[in-house]
């Protein structure tokens, strides 16, 4: 059973958003979507200062059985990125909640955050 952080909130297609104290949100990918993509090898990220749009592709992950869309989960300007994913993608595959975060952004539509997936209603459709 893959896990699920009860901080965050979440895409159907296994995008994880949190917010942190200062505003912006922090987003990364499950540890379900991780798990079913296998081992990283590449990690693209957006650029900082990259302007995003909730459901748009905003980075790319590929494994060695894939490569994966990653879609943001809110709108915003991209504040802030992991540069350490581009020598250690296999981080997500360790800790995808944890030092595996891509990105980070300030949003500019902060109730697209309360519209996303909670950790129960995420879980639950894993299971279904």
């Amino acid at each position: 059973m893959s896990k699920v952080d009860p901080d965050c909130r979440y895409l159907k297609s296994h995008e994880w958003a949190r917010k942190n104290a200062d505003g912006s949100v922090c987003i990364g990918i499950s540890d379900h979507a991780q798990s079913a993509l296998g081992d990283l090898v590449f990690v693209e990220l957006p650029a900082v200062g990259k302007t995003l749009s909730a459901g748009a592709t905003c980075a790319v992950v590929e494994s060695v059985k894939a490569a994966s869309d990653v879609y943001s989960p809110v709108s915003g300007v991209v504040s802030s990125i992991n540069s350490a994913l581009s020598d250690s993608p296999e981080t997500i595959n360790s800790d995808a909640y944890g030092a595996g975060w891509m990105f980070t952004l300030t949003p500019s539509q902060p109730s697209e955050f309360d519209a996303l997936l909670d950790a129960k209603t995420y879980e639950a459709g894993l299971e279904s």
